[in-house]
């Protein structure tokens, strides 16, 4: 049966960075590949990261849904499609704001169950994760991290700073699980040697990835832990709003950007603002999170940016980046 991995992580933490690592890793090995995206919206941005892979030989698809329902059929189908594909593994991305029970249900139904199996659960946590969290959030932390054969902590520099920043961050995940009724914890000791928190947190630079550690993430598996189950897919502020053809430069988008994720009032908290902007011809990606605004060229892209939070309000947004949201 075609092993199949879960990407998991919440906004921002990276997930489509460390996919484009990690496939191009199976596939030097001699692995076909298949990826399944699930951006957050109707405009996937994910995939649009991913063009390189899929030139590259991977099998790509991505789902697109209005509600969960709608979500779980053509989720199962782009399944059973990529088991009967002939491939040696699925890579399975994603919204950041998911539940991974629905990837166990998913793949534990027939047909899909003939086809697939379960290969490695993957949660990407920033390390220097900005918390609080809100609760609905809290609730989607657990679920990525209680059934996570490994975790992967991202934006890790180096020096002790960042090492306690990142411990702080085991000590709130820690808690976190908690609140909900789970018994996992992670050590919050980090060896040197290993790159690593405990034997469940690989906290190292990405680019200092070895085939060792790779291969510790493929062989990881999964764990299972009971929590207290939330129901999110229609009782949560989650939303996202689309920006089509804002013809921005950088020093404007990183402006309107930068105030946007600072705009707090009425309880709006931004987690996301991702897409792409053309300047004197050249392409750049824009992916800002908390913690920072990122900004790196690509070969190809679109006018589009996306913006997901919790309690937003739409005519500041809109009043920022000046446009409609669509």
């Amino acid at each position: 049966m075609v092993k199949t991995d879960l990407v998991t992580g919440f906004l921002g933490s990276g997930k489509t960075t460390f996919i484009k690592r990690y496939a191009r890793y199976l596939m030097g090995k001699g692995e076909k590949i298949g990826i399944i995206v699930n951006d957050y919206g109707s405009v996937n941005v994910d995939m649009m990261l991913l063009q390189d892979l899929e030139k590259e030989g991977a099998s790509t698809e991505m789902v697109i849904a209005s509600d969960l329902d709608c979500y779980r059929r053509r989720f199962r189908t782009k399944l059973i499609t990529m088991g009967m594909e002939g491939l040696d593994r699925v890579i399975v991305e994603p919204s950041g704001i998911y539940d991974v029970d629905e990837f166990f249900d998913a793949l534990y139904e027939e047909p899909v169950s003939r086809l697939l199996e379960i290969g490695t659960v993957i949660s990407v946590v920033d390390a220097g994760l900005d918390v609080p969290l809100g609760r609905d959030a809290d609730y989607l932390l657990t679920s990525q991290i209680s059934d996570a054969g490994i975790v992967l902590f991202s934006h890790m520099g180096d020096g002790p700073d960042m090492r306690e920043r990142a411990a702080g961050t085991i000590r709130y995940i820690n808690q976190t699980v908690d609140k909900f009724g789970c018994r996992r914890k992670f050590s919050d000791r980090y060896s040197e040697e290993e790159g690593s928190f405990g034997k469940d947190i690989l906290a190292k630079d990405w680019d200092s990835f070895t085939d060792a550690d790779f291969e510790r993430i493929r062989n990881a598996g999964c764990r299972q832990y009971d929590h207290i189950k939330l129901q999110v897919e229609s009782k949560n502020g989650f939303s996202s709003l689309y920006y089509m053809n804002l013809n921005l430069g950088r020093q404007e988008l990183t402006e309107a950007v930068a105030g946007l994720m600072k705009d707090h009032r009425d309880g709006q908290r931004i987690f996301r603002v991702k897409g792409f902007f053309k300047e004197e011809g050249v392409w750049f990606e824009l992916n800002a999170t908390r913690s920072g605004i990122r900004i790196s060229k690509v070969k190809e892209g679109q006018d589009v940016l996306i913006v997901i939070g919790e309690a937003m309000d739409p005519d500041r947004a809109d009043a920022r980046l000046a446009s409609k949201h669509i």
